[in-house]
This record gives C-alpha cells, sequence and structure tokens, in this order.
C-alpha cells in the first residue's frame, strides 16, 4: 500500500501510515503507529498532520485519554481523489497559459499544449462529476473541489474537550 501511494507522490511514512489505518478496525494513537511501522513518532506525527490537511484522516478523541488518535475519514477515497484533481488543475492552468503565450512556437509544440490544456480539462470534468455522482449515490454532502479541508478535528461524540498542554 505504501509503495502504490508513493508512486502517487506521497511521503513513504505517509503511505504506510494510510495501509494501517486502512486496515485497522479501530483508530490508533501515534505511539502504536509508531511502533507498528517501525519509524519515529515524529515522522508520523508530520505525515498525519499532511494526511489531516488533506482530509484523508480525522482526528479523534476517546473519553479519559489525552492522546489523538486516527483513523480514515469517511470520505477519504473523494479526498484523495480531490489531491489529484488539485494537481490536473494546476497542471491545467499551466497548460493554458502556455497555450496563451505560445504564437511563436512551432506548430507542433502548440498541438502539444493544446492536447495537455485540453486532455486536463476533459478530466477534470468527467472526474468531478464521478465524485459529484459517487457522493448522490452514497447519500453525502458534495465533496469538495480545490480547497482542501479544514484541517479542525471532527471529534467523537463520545469525546470530550480537552485543555491542550500550551508548551506542545
Amino acid at each position: 500500500m505504501g509503495s502504490a501511494a508513493e508512486a502517487d507522490g506521497w511521503a513513504p511514512i505517509a503511505g504506510r501510515l494510510f495501509g494501517l489505518l486502512l486496515l485497522s478496525a479501530e483508530p490508533k494513537c501515534l505511539d502504536d503507529i509508531a511502533d507498528e511501522l517501525g519509524v519515529s513518532k515524529a515522522s508520523v506525527s508530520i505525515d498525519a498532520r499532511n494526511l489531516l490537511e488533506r482530509g484523508i484522516l480525522e482526528r479523534v478523541c476517546r473519553a479519559g485519554d489525552r492522546r489523538d488518535f486516527y483513523t480514515l475519514a469517511d470520505d477519504f477515497c473523494a479526498a484523495i481523489i480531490q489531491q489529484r484533481l488539485r494537481r490536473w488543475r494546476g497542471l491545467q492552468r499551466l497548460a493554458s497559459e502556455a497555450r496563451l503565450q505560445a504564437p511563436s512556437h512551432a506548430p507542433r509544440v502548440k498541438q502539444r499544449v493544446a492536447q495537455l490544456d485540453e486532455f486536463h480539462q476533459f478530466m477534470i470534468e468527467r472526474v468531478s462529476s464521478a465524485i459529484a455522482d459517487w457522493d448522490v449515490l452514497r447519500g453525502a454532502t458534495p465533496a469538495r473541489s480545490a480547497p482542501a479541508r479544514s484541517s479542525t478535528p471532527r471529534r467523537t461524540q463520545a469525546a470530550k474537550p480537552r485543555k491542550r498542554n500550551p508548551r506542545v
């Protein structure tokens, strides 16, 4: 799982973290994740925060436990595809700008840039439509488009707000 995620541009530990949580029935704390992956807690913390900001993970609390626990977000598949769409939109914008600045380029270059622009625009529209269809099928609210989900954690109903250590 980690290798597939790494091929998609994820950090190796992020891919391994995703794979671990995909196969875990219960949320896991950073200490347990680090132990199971055989890496430092700091590395896990950085990648967990990154996946949390992208809407792939959720942070949950357990009553009576001060530690944060992590699990995959309910809509992690759509969040992963939204991440890809953001990259495609960036590439499509560059291709569109290059297309406007390419009048002096050879016809073959203009054709390539136009194809890159048109292909990405086509794929963005189709995949965005597929995500919207998926949301309707699941009865979910529509997935976010360009901006990532807020990093504000969603708390479980059983969780109580806890005080943060100001030194952390």
